[in-house]
């Protein structure tokens, strides 16, 4: 994938979808390309939150640990962002990733988000809204997840 196609994709991430192109340019340019294997974990519940991950290609699914064993809560794919809650809120991950199949993405530092924060407010004002979509629709997923485990 070429930076003019990394560029496209962080466009249509919402985070990050009203800054400017030099911005998204300097973006993909300071963030790492990593490529996951089929089962492999971007990391694990608990690890320290140190960066986000934007799926630039590919899928992964988001799995909580519970007593009765792991639970997935959530399918991502290209264009989404996982990770940021752990690096906002300098916490240890609260799940973990693993891709699906192949899959490609963008490591974004903790650092790196935080400059664009300060450089941005308006992603700030973004963050809160993709924030408060995110727990809406977790709170639906682990409502179902509960009620799965209820059941067995």
């Amino acid at each position: 994938m070429s930076m003019k196609e990394e560029v496209e994709v962080l466009r249509n991430v919402p985070l990050f979808a009203k800054l400017e192109p030099a911005k998204l340019k300097l973006l993909a340019f300071t963030s790492e390309r990593l490529t996951y294997e089929p089962g492999q974990a971007f990391f694990q519940q608990g690890d320290p939150g140190d960066s986000a991950f934007i799926i630039l290609d590919g899928e992964a699914e988001v799995m909580i640990d519970t007593p009765k064993g792991p639970v997935r809560v959530a399918n991502l794919g290209r264009n989404e962002i996982v990770g940021e809650i752990a690096v906002l809120c300098e916490v240890p991950r609260t799940a973990t990733v693993l891709a699906k199949g192949k899959t490609v993405t963008l490591k974004i530092s903790r650092e790196t988000f935080f400059r664009l924060i300060t450089e941005f407010p308006q992603m700030s004002i973004e963050i809160m809204r993709e924030l408060g979509r995110r727990i809406e629709k977790t709170n639906g997923q682990l409502r179902d997840a509960l009620a799965k485990l209820r059941v067995q």
